[in-house]
């Protein structure tokens, strides 16, 4: 199973993105609006300059109350660790573990294509699972 096939499950394949220079107040409306926990930051919607997460947020209002008047570029990781489509899934998943990131850009030719999330990725896991239960028990039971 490859992540192209994760991102061709999900119910969009809408990737909402934030400029670098938006306002943190803007990023709070954004990832409240489209219900995700993580934004891509990019200039122009296909090359990924960052991240941003809810945990970006409030890791920084714990230590600074007016993380809320800053940009998006203050606070955004810039080290992101992106993958291509063909990627299998196994390998993803202990990345994101290893790691302990729970969204990681999916690109390609250099271009943004999507994004998973970890509740992406354990959903494809559990559907997998499930299918060859129900097939394993067809065999049993109908052998």
């Amino acid at each position: 199973m490859r992540i192209g096939d994760v991102l061709g499950a999900k119910p969009s394949q809408e990737v909402v993105t934030i400029t670098p220079d938006a306002g943190v107040r803007d990023l709070i409306a954004l990832l409240a609006d489209h219900n995700v926990g993580a934004l891509i930051v990019s200039s122009d919607g296909t090359t990924v300059e960052g991240i941003v997460s809810e945990r970006d947020v409030v890791r920084r209002l714990h230590h600074d109350g007016t993380v809320i008047n800053n940009t998006v570029g203050a606070i955004m990781t810039t080290d992101v660790e992106t993958c291509e489509p063909d990627v299998l899934l196994d390998d993803l998943m202990k990345v994101m573990t290893d790691r302990r990131i729970r969204h990681v850009p999916v690109v390609e030719d250099g271009a943004l294509v999507g994004i998973v999330s970890i509740g992406d990725v354990v959903k494809h896991r559990i559907d997998q699972l499930q299918f060859e239960r129900d097939q394993l028990d067809n065999y049993v039971h109908h052998s």
